[in-house]
This record gives structure tokens, sequence and C-alpha cells, in this order.
């Protein structure tokens, strides 16, 4: 049995998109876990399984990991989807492969500053894996983000967990033919798409920030100091608020062309 976990929140946008790609592309028998936190609970018919959850992304699936461990078998496959990320094609023999080499795979966002850690977009491993390890999608551990400065994120604590046990997990990769942001709207693997910050609206990622305009330099007249510090200030929030409106407008377009139907929208990407 295939047990997919994914969390859902405060919209409803990606329930039915996701829960079709799922049952169109899986072959294997599988069940749907979800939470709806501040979604109408009609949307439950979508899925096998709904947890009532409140916290953060990360403590909602380790919950969701927990309950389904109660009930799964050590062979039983553990699935983490992201609620605005869904299979395009079979997952199955790229798991396989994986699965057959390494204790897990998941997608390692490389294109985000180097990303290190598994994040939870699409992550596979068995029940048995989760529990020996243990599986913790929390943050902790840091490593160097945009422009060196120390970071951390979802996933962390799960890599540092893979690094103490030796387990070896496989990374998988965006696989974009043409790329629309460099972080949001990928393919990984030619098995999976994840929208990105499907939830929020105008994030900038790490990526954005690494590529954010230099400050202008600081005057050698100290009088003309507090006037320069002003105009970096303004020229980021700008820049900022520039990149947020372009994610919305992007976003936007890109959902209505996947709620339609059809691939092709894909067919740009791949």
């Amino acid at each position: 049995m295939l047990y997919i976990a994914s969390v859902h929140y405060n919209s409803p946008r990606w329930i039915e998109i996701q829960t079709r790609h799922i049952r169109e592309h899986i072959p294997v028998a599988h069940q749907i876990w979800s939470s709806l936190e501040g979604i109408e609970p009609s949307y439950a018919v979508h899925f096998d399984r709904i947890l009532e959850q409140r916290g953060s992304h990360a403590g909602k699936l380790n919950h969701m990991a927990m309950e389904i461990s109660q009930e799964a078998s050590d062979d039983d496959l553990l699935m983490f989807l992201d609620g605005d990320a869904f299979p395009i094609a079979d997952p199955m023999p790229l798991i396989e492969d994986a699965l057959s080499r390494a204790g897990l795979l998941a997608v390692r966002r490389a294109e985000n500053v180097d990303e290190p850690q598994p994040h939870p977009c699409f992550c596979v491993t068995t029940v048995g894996t989760w529990r020996a390890l243990p599986g913790d999608w929390t943050a902790g551990p840091t490593w160097p983000g945009a422009r060196g400065k120390p970071t951390t994120d979802v996933g962390g604590n799960l890599l540092r967990r893979l690094e103490l046990t030796g387990t070896p997990w496989v990374h998988v990769l965006r696989s974009n033919r043409r790329n629309i942001d460099p972080l949001y709207f990928a393919v990984y693997g030619d098995v999976v798409y994840h929208h990105g910050a499907g939830f929020r609206t105008g994030e900038l990622s790490p990526v954005d920030r690494a590529d954010a305009p230099a400050p202008l330099a600081l005057s050698s007249l100290r009088g003309a100091r507090p006037i320069v510090r002003l105009l970096n200030r303004r020229r980021w929030r700008r820049w900022e608020r520039e990149v947020a409106d372009k994610h919305v407008r992007q976003s936007q377009l890109i959902y209505e062309r996947i709620r339609a139907g059809g691939s092709d929208w894909l067919a740009e990407l791949i």
C-alpha cells in the first residue's frame, strides 16, 4: 500500500487538481491522507482520511506520518506531497529504482541557492525507514543561504537524521526545459509538478533574494550616509514589490491553465 500525506491549508483551490492527477497517474493501491484547516469540510470527499490539525506545515506532516505509521506495515510506502504538487506521469518506476538503492528519495531544490535538504513537495520512503530514522520535517540545522547568510528550512532535521544514520537518499532534481521562474512552476524528475507558494501570495524565495540589486555604496561624507541608507531601503522595497507582483500574476495565470485541463501548460515547461 502507498500512503500519501498532503496538507491543504486555508484554500481548496488545489484539492481537485491534485487528487485527480494522483488517481490518473499512480497505478498502485493507495490512500490519500490530508488535513483541511480553514477549508470547508465538504472537500473531505476527495480524500481517504482527514486529520484535524493545527500548527506548522512540518508539524502537520510529522503528525500525519505518525498516524499512518500506527496502521501501516514497515514495507508500505509513505509519500509526502505538497498541497500544490501532483504527479504528471507514473512515478512508480522512479520510486522503485530509487528505493532499491537508497532509503529515501526526495526533491532537492538545488536551484534555490543550492538547498541541501529533502523537500516535502515530493518525498517517498518506506514506513519502516521513517520509523527507524525517525523522520522529522522540522527546520533546525543551517546552511549557507542567499548571499552566504546562514539559513534553515523545512527538511533540515530530516537531512541531519539521514546523515547521522548513514542513510543514503536519492535527489530528485528540477527537470524543466523552460524556466518561467528560477524556483516556482517546477517539474522534478519528469514525474511531479510543484507550483510553489501555492497557498501564499507573492512570496520571495532565497534565489530571488540572492539576485536582489546591490545596495548603493555609502558615501564617505558623514552627513550623506542617512540619505544613502534611505535610498537603499526605498530601492529594496520597490524591487521587492515588483518581484512579488510578478509572482502573483504568473502564479494565477498558470493555475488557471492547469485548472482548465489539458496539457498545453505542461508542454511549455518540459
